[in-house]
């Protein structure tokens, strides 16, 4: 049997933990209110934004911004959105899988030269590196952004990269909030951009029924395809400084989807964690007072032994 003492050094232990992750599941169930109300919030402009792009991208202006122009793809950038921290389940794992299941279906060999990884989050960040990949550029501290000047860095170096031709296409791997219990790992094509590529962005994220759901009609919001549309003072001019604009949103509302997943997968692992310990504490406690009972009885029984041999 288990000695008094490691049992209750094991009892203290488990309480320890069992009062840490209690904390720690408060914290993060403020987060995860904060977050999902921005990423609740920021739905209608996304889906309004990606609307207006694929607008954009079906006109026949001519020439369309850089930005909405597609060209032979001879460079790929992987970008990898994951947490700074551990402690979230399987949330940072959720994503890792979801690109390896692609890199496996397409049979991408990631060590060619033509492709690099943009890594958002330190745990994104340590895979890249683990793996040796090449890593163009990381970004960290993204786990509480609200505003927008917050992910701009990431924006700017995406848009400059794909104007200087470092990439001709960019495919994001992130997590897509659906509700506190759960969390998608989702794909999406930022580069080039294409109506049916936003079209189909739309039709994975935008629920099927409920508050957002007439979301999901983008060929009425882009519709009416052949119409004429007024744009002043010129097309080309409107364009150019609208789609840099848009792409910035639609990387916004990702990353806020991004961290109302983390919030929430890492408020069910702790409130799993302080329930596991509170049933481990519960079953140690009966141990160590069996434990406890079971030695006190054994000095009375010896005192008592001891009285009668001496009498």
């Amino acid at each position: 049997m288990e000695s008094l003492q490691n049992l209750k050094r094991r009892l203290k232990g488990a309480q320890n933990i069992g009062t840490i992750t209690k904390a720690m599941e408060l914290v993060e169930v403020t987060k995860m209110r904060k977050s999902q109300e921005y990423a609740l919030n920021s739905r209608p402009y996304s889906y309004t934004a990606l609307g207006i792009l694929g607008i954009l991208s079906m006109q026949v202006y001519s020439p369309l911004p850089k930005l909405l122009r597609g060209r032979p793809v001879r460079k790929t950038a992987f970008m990898l959105i994951a947490s700074d921290k551990g402690l979230a389940g399987s949330f940072n794992s959720a994503v890792i899988r979801k690109f390896e299941s692609f890199i496996r279906a397409h049979a991408i060999d990631v060590y060619e030269k033509k492709y690099s990884f943009i890594a958002v989050g330190q745990k994104a960040r340590a895979y890249c590196e683990r793996r040796n990949l090449a890593l163009a550029q990381s970004f960290r501290h993204m786990g509480d952004a609200s505003k927008m000047e917050e992910v701009e860095p990431i924006a700017d170096f995406l848009i400059k990269g794909y104007l200087r031709e470092d990439f001709d296409e960019v495919i994001l791997f992130s997590t897509g909030f659906v509700s506190a219990l759960r969390q998608d790992p989702i794909m999406r094509q930022l580069f080039p951009v294409t109506f049916a590529k936003i079209k189909e962005s739309i039709e994975e994220t935008v629920p099927r029924a409920g508050r957002y759901s007439h979301y999901i009609d983008i060929e009425s919001l882009a519709g009416r395809q052949n119409g004429d549309y007024l744009i002043e003072p010129s097309a080309n001019e409107v364009m150019e400084e609208l789609a840099p604009k848009l792409l910035k949103i639609q990387l916004y509302h990702l990353i806020l989807e991004a961290n109302a997943s983390e919030h929430s997968a890492r408020r069910v692992a702790m409130k799993n964690a302080s329930e596991n310990a509170e049933d481990l504490s519960e079953k140690l406690n009966v141990v160590y007072n069996k434990s406890r009972q079971a030695a006190i009885t054994n000095a009375i029984i010896e005192v008592t032994s001891g009285a009668e041999a001496a009498a």
